[in-house]
This record gives structure tokens, sequence and C-alpha cells, in this order.
């Protein structure tokens, strides 16, 4: 399963997913040069496709991420110093920690670590 996220500027996606959070770009797909851009970036095994396409996912989504090492990839985001966001770390009723970042387009991915 690959999560599809609604984007409204390339700009600003790569700034955040690619900058921010560190994925990279694995393709980009164009109709024409002219029409939306529907793209795959991957961080380590989580793959996540980011569409301009109206209809291609709804803006206010979230993806749900397990992870480990959760404060390690706190710490490296707040070193980031981006703009727009400091994350912090939460603890969950679900015997977890998590991470939420949210995008310039309102979509969320929340990283989590169960605890042992």
């Amino acid at each position: 399963m690959i999560p599809i996220l609604r984007i409204f500027s390339v700009e600003k996606a790569k700034e955040f997913y690619v900058g921010f959070l560190g994925f990279k770009v694995d393709w980009e797909h164009r109709f024409e040069e002219n029409s939306p851009l529907y793209t795959q970036i991957s961080l380590g095994g989580l793959v996540l496709h980011l569409s301009e396409h109206h209809g291609d996912g709804c803006p206010g989504s979230t993806v749900f991420v397990k992870v480990t090492g959760l404060e390690a990839c706190h710490t490296e985001l707040l070193r980031k110093n981006y703009t727009y966001l400091r994350p912090g770390i939460e603890t969950e009723p679900w015997n977890a920690k998590s991470v939420q970042v949210i995008d310039p387009f309102g979509n969320r991915v929340r990283f989590n670590e169960y605890l042992k």
C-alpha cells in the first residue's frame, strides 16, 4: 500500500518532504509539460506518492508510520531549523511515543514508536 497525498505546490512539497524530512525523489511524472505533477518519494522503507491532480488524495489526510529510533529522528528534525514547524514528542495512550509533522497542505505524517 502506498498512500497518495494531495499537494498544491511542487516547490513547497519539495522544501518540506525533501529538505526538511529527508525524503528522496524516486521519480516524477507529468502527462505534458504544463500538467499536474505526480511523484514518488521515499525515506528508508517508507514510500509516498504526492499528487497535484484533482481527485487524488484528500487534503488533510494522515499517514501513520511505525518507526524505531524516534528520539534521534526528532533531534535531527529540530537541527534542520525548518521555519514552519517545530514538532514535539508526544506520549500516546497506546504505549507509544510519536512525532507528528504537518505538511504545507494540511497532510499529517505521524511517526510512531511503540515502547517495550
